[in-house]
């Protein structure tokens, strides 16, 4: 019986195994057809695209871009992310808004051209009522509660100085395990906060710095000036008040503060303020202002914003002033009294800080304490 069935099922398993081969050269043919179809239209793909680079290309511009994002793009530093307008593809950046994309060996590099970054809190009544004559913008990391809080208690306290309007803002991106919540709880109680949709981290810092120089265009034109100041900073606001009063003190294409005058660009790779040739090509910096505290006549954010558009950026955010005033064919200007902005002091001096308009400082407690001394009553010196 079983040798029956056997013999029964043979035929049928032969037939099955003559369609098979029946069957393959077809399927065979068939996918050759789908393989090369699919290769001509990755071909015509690669070709028409915009960045015109060929396979080959791509593919040895991997290590550049390897290297490239550990020292710009650090996917692997928490809350750090592209900008959601840019599509990375392999090792390229393409930007969705102007400008168009800056190249260096096929690699489009970060653009510090503000528009392409939108607010996402805002303060656009600051100038509306009435025009200041001097906006006072502070960059500073989201978290840094204690350093805004430390300038509303001292430099930032008073709205009216020496008689003229003075209005302070802090600008702040995007950063990981920051509670957006209480940044809007903090806004509504100060109305002092603007963030923009960048990433903050220090080597966006030209990105900060012309989102700052955007805003000032584009919600505070009417302010006579303005200036860039850090968190860290002590401001005798009276002082730089007086400053800008003087006769003779430029309206306009006016920046000033601590003057660098050819300043080496560092090469080493394990500093801070490291910059490739490739970003930047040339051995020195163009005279700029020093980004501790830079003060400019309010015409000018306009005109940094659109030739920004032509500058290839790069991380150093006071050197990139500088190259927007060169590119502008102008000048930084020396203040009248250039001891006036002073970076370190190893110890405080009343008298010192009451005819100085800057120093940084070790911490916020400092800024508290100095200006608590310095306001009592009594002569300073």
């Amino acid at each position: 019986m079983e040798e029956t069935v056997s013999g029964g099922n043979a035929p049928k398993r032969q037939l099955v195994e003559i369609q098979r081969c029946q069957k393959k050269p077809a399927f065979h043919f068939w996918f050759k057809l789908l393989l090369l179809l699919s290769l001509i239209f990755l071909v015509l793909g690669l070709a028409l695209s915009d960045n015109a680079l060929s396979w080959w290309e791509r593919f040895k511009l991997q290590g550049d871009y390897r290297w490239f994002s550990n020292t710009t793009y650090r996917a692997d530093i928490p809350g750090y992310r592209a900008h959601p307008k840019h599509t990375v593809v392999q090792n390229e950046i393409h930007e969705t808004t102007e400008p168009p994309p800056v190249r260096l060996k096929g690699i489009q590099y970060h653009q510090a051209y503000p528009r392409n970054y939108q607010f996402i809190m805002d303060n656009t009544e600051v100038c509306k009522k009435e025009t200041p004559f001097l906006v006072l913008m502070v960059p500073v990391a989201p978290n840094n509660v204690a350093a805004r809080d430390a300038i509303r208690q001292t430099w930032a306290k008073n709205s009216t100085v020496q008689g003229e309007l003075v209005r302070t803002l802090f600008v702040l991106g995007l950063s990981g395990g920051v509670d957006a919540d209480k940044l809007k709880q903090e806004n509504s109680l100060h109305h002092d906060l603007i963030q923009s949709d960048f990433s903050d981290t220090y080597l966006n810092l030209t990105i900060k710095t012309m989102v700052i120089m955007d805003w000032l265009t584009t919600r505070c034109p009417t302010a006579a000036y303005a200036m860039k100041i850090d968190s860290d900073m002590f401001l005798n606001i009276d002082n730089l008040v007086i400053m800008l009063k003087k006769p003779g003190i430029p309206k306009l294409n006016y920046l000033t503060g601590m003057l660098m005058w050819d300043r080496p660009v560092i090469r080493s790779k394990d500093s801070k303020w490291y910059v490739p040739e490739e970003m930047f090509p040339d051995p020195n910096y163009p005279t700029y202002t020093l980004g501790m505290g830079y003060v400019f006549s309010n015409d000018l954010p306009t005109k940094f914003v659109n030739v920004s558009k032509s500058i290839k950026p790069f991380n150093i955010e006071d050197a990139y002033i500088g190259m927007c005033m060169k590119k502008l064919g102008l000048s930084p200007t020396s203040p009248p009294d250039p001891s006036q902005f002073k970076a370190y002091n190893t110890n405080y001096n009343r008298c010192e800080y009451s005819k100085i308009i800057t120093y940084i400082l070790a911490s916020s407690q400092e800024l508290v304490n100095y200006w608590t001394d310095l306001k009592k009553p009594g002569k300073a010196c």
